[in-house]
């Protein structure tokens, strides 16, 4: 059993990550949020801190990149590996957040067979890098995922994530689950598994299903419950409360190193939606938590939802 932490755009960047290993276990392989690709004379490298080796210690990462263009990826995977000594990369055809898709990117270009190819080809063609791919059953309809990893099929991948949902779906509904059988019993690539992992029964639920699935996505699940990749492992996780403590006020404490108040208060706020889950805190007094606007005051009130 292999567990991935998902990457998230705007909330699993070397910070969050760093913090989560350090206080809990059972994380093997992260995939970074997406980098935009670009050809090596516009490459924005100074952006580039969340791949840094010396941010990523821990747990073997890899760099996801977005894009659409085929010798953009080359562009940006040679840079990488060059200044930073990366030889695995994945690529996001699965974002399905509407500016991405407009743009031809993330799910956006996952009706497009073609483009994908084009992409997959050069990066065959022209690299010795490991290259993978994470996606949707389609942006609108599962034909536009089986016919990608038709095309895909006889390039040398090294794993293919998969969340059974469409991209219209966003994260409304349920997983696909019978059209992912249809997915997995499509390909010879090793298939990562991401979607709605949120327990250990959910976990069993999946293993049952795909025995021979060894790779798990926790995205959602593991922000709900930052010791989920522990409990599936089977390891103690002692005293929740007293441990998610030390995380949490040491988190706050390097967020604050790093940036204002401001933008600490609305990154804990966002994280609040998924922690309200560990602490059974009801909708009604989150929502008054979310409206406080001073950061002591909510720092004060979010320690008083973990007693």
């Amino acid at each position: 059993m292999r567990l991935w932490l998902a990457p998230l755009h705007g909330i699993t960047n070397y910070a969050f990550r760093n913090g989560l290993y350090r206080h809990f276990g059972g994380i093997d392989f992260a995939i970074t949020p997406f980098l935009p690709v670009q050809e090596t004379s516009k490459l924005n490298t100074r952006n580039w801190k969340d791949v840094w080796p010396k941010n990523n210690t821990a747990v073997p990462t890899i760099p996801q990149l977005m894009g659409n263009k085929p010798e953009h990826f080359v562009d940006t995977m040679n840079a990488l590996h060059d200044m930073y000594g990366y030889e695995a990369f994945n690529w996001n055809i699965g974002c399905p957040v509407a500016q991405v898709v407009r743009r031809r990117r993330g799910c956006g270009i996952m009706p497009d067979p073609d483009a994908v190819e084009a992409v997959v080809r050069l990066v065959a063609t022209k690299t010795q890098y490991k290259f993978s791919v994470k996606m949707r059953l389609g942006l609108k309809q599962p034909a536009e995922g089986l016919e990608i990893l038709q095309r895909i099929e006889d390039y040398p991948l090294e794993f293919v994530v998969v969340h059974p949902r469409l991209g219209v779906q966003m994260y409304d509904g349920v997983p696909n689950l019978d059209q992912f059988d249809l997915f997995y019993a499509k390909t010879s690539h090793r298939i990562v598994y991401s979607g709605d992992v949120f327990s250990v029964d959910d976990y069993h639920t999946m293993k049952q299903r795909y025995p021979q699935i060894d790779d798990w996505m926790l995205g959602r699940g593991l922000l709900r419950d930052p010791f989920l990749a522990e409990r599936i492992k089977g390891l103690p996780v002692g005293d929740i409360r007293a441990r998610f403590l030390k995380y949490y006020q040491l988190w706050t404490d390097e967020m604050l190193a790093m940036v204002k108040e401001k933008s600490t208060l609305a990154k804990l706020k966002e994280l609040w939606h998924y922690y309200a889950h560990l602490f059974h805190v009801s909708p009604e007094r989150l929502q008054q938590l979310l409206r406080v606007n001073d950061f002591d005051t909510f720092f004060g009130q979010s320690l008083e939802l973990m007693k």
